[in-house]
């Protein structure tokens, strides 16, 4: 919606509540039952000044308040548990909230951190605000070598979409790193854009940046076009999600799989090569973009279960059930924001059910009760070792940081799985 139109037709008009009744399937907004369903599995609901229920009911009876609607969208964190509770199937992470973001977006009324981010994307082609020359830099030193798609000059396998996190960050690097070791040891032919390539930009979307989304996703696509190859894949499941859904949309389409998903067609050629044993009790996240937003819950566990020495357990909320890390739909660049109106942090909740995940869960996890919990996992031969398994570039790094502010996470390792994998060839 233009600027014009939004002074012509108020914040929040006629004009506004027809877009979100577009996007949410026509009418299906209207069918809304008012159970409260979405509001109750809303992991910042409690807090919000309008849940998602609420926010429902006042865009029907045109009383949607700007402020109340402001503390709303900015504390969601798209994780797409309201959407997938809903008994009338209301995609209100896609229509409604992405909707209202987009319309304080253009009237001005953005958090400042959102704010930078979104300019970093814009100016940088990434929300981190880094030189797109450097976005190649994590390569130089890489064993096995990592080759960029513009120096191949010949059609190859796989184009790996990097990502803006993975490109930028210490952390998540060293994930990159043991990804490249196991598409090596499987003679993958694969390759990268490097400078090439700009942010998927779907976290900008969903926080309301729709054109710069567009623009985003043409310039990628406008790189993947410029190379022969037969599939995409991804580290990112925001890119994953982005790629998948939303470019066809724009008319770009591309073959594309999440990494696990790649990898798990090859278990069986991975398997043999796997002979180190990891010897850990390990619980998996389901990132709600790989989970949630695209119903892949089964091949990261069919990874995980294939190392050798792990002990797979479940965390009380797993599947379509997850909780959040706190990350997606821009909650990544709001976490100021949320911890001044909530002074909850996601990513500590789940760390404290990875805690409790398995059969040490009848255990309380205050530090207390640490030396119980080593002394149960020795009686019943669990291993000694604790990870909780990732697979998105967002959650090593803000897991990691949540376990250390949490005194009874000390001895809890924080691992993507293609980490594991490698850590299983022996690399």
């Amino acid at each position: 919606m233009a600027i014009d139109e939004i002074n012509r037709d108020g914040l929040f008009g006629e004009a506004f509540k027809q877009a979100v009744y577009e996007l949410a399937d026509g009418q299906r907004v209207r069918t809304c039952i008012q159970c409260g369903t979405c509001s109750g599995v809303c992991p910042f609901g409690y807090w919000m000044d309008l849940a998602p229920r609420q926010m429902v009911r006042t865009l029907r009876e045109d009383k949607l308040d700007r402020s109340k609607a402001a503390d709303t969208v900015w504390l969601c964190v798209s994780c797409y548990a309201c959407a997938t509770a809903c008994p009338q199937q209301i995609p209100l992470t896609t229509a409604l909230i992405s909707r209202t973001r987009e319309e304080l977006l253009l009237s001005g009324d953005i958090p400042h951190e959102l704010q930078s981010a979104l300019e970093n994307s814009q100016r940088y082609g990434n929300a981190n605000g880094e030189s797109p020359r450097k976005r190649a830099n994590w390569i130089k030193d890489s064993i096995p070598p990592v080759r960029l798609i513009s120096k191949v000059k010949r059609p190859i396998d796989v184009l790996w979409y990097v990502g803006d996190y993975t490109s930028y960050h210490p952390r998540v690097q060293k994930s990159a790193q043991a990804l490249v070791r196991v598409l090596s040891a499987l003679d993958v032919d694969f390759a990268i854009l490097g400078h090439d390539e700009v942010s998927d930009g779907d976290s900008q979307r969903l926080a309301g940046e729709s054109g710069l989304f567009e623009m985003l996703a043409e310039k990628n696509s406008r790189a993947f076009s410029k190379y022969d190859f037969n599939e995409i894949i991804t580290t990112d499941p925001h890119a994953f999600n982005a790629l998948k859904n939303e470019y066809p949309r724009l008319g770009f389409s591309f073959p594309v799989r999440h990494y696990t998903e790649f990898l798990a067609d090859r278990i069986d050629d991975l398997k043999p090569l796997m002979n180190h044993d990891v010897n850990a009790l390990v619980t998996y996240h389901d990132p709600c973009y790989l989970g949630r937003a695209n119903n892949i819950y089964d091949e990261p566990r069919s990874l995980l279960e294939a190392i050798p020495g792990v002990v797979l357990v479940e965390m009380s909320h797993n599947r379509s059930h997850s909780l959040c890390c706190g990350n997606g739909g821009g909650g990544l660049w709001l976490q100021s924001y949320q911890w001044e109106r909530t002074g909850n942090r996601l990513a500590e909740w789940r760390v404290r059910e990875a805690l409790r995940a398995g059969p040490e869960k009848t255990f309380s996890s205050v530090i207390g009760e640490k030396k119980k919990r080593k002394a149960y996992r020795k009686e019943k031969q669990l291993p000694e070792t604790r990870i909780l398994a990732v697979a998105c570039p967002y959650e090593a790094p803000c897991f990691e940081e949540a376990a250390k502010l949490l005194p009874e996470a000390s001895d809890l390792q924080v691992k993507d799985i293609a980490e594991l994998l490698a850590e299983a060839l022996g690399e």
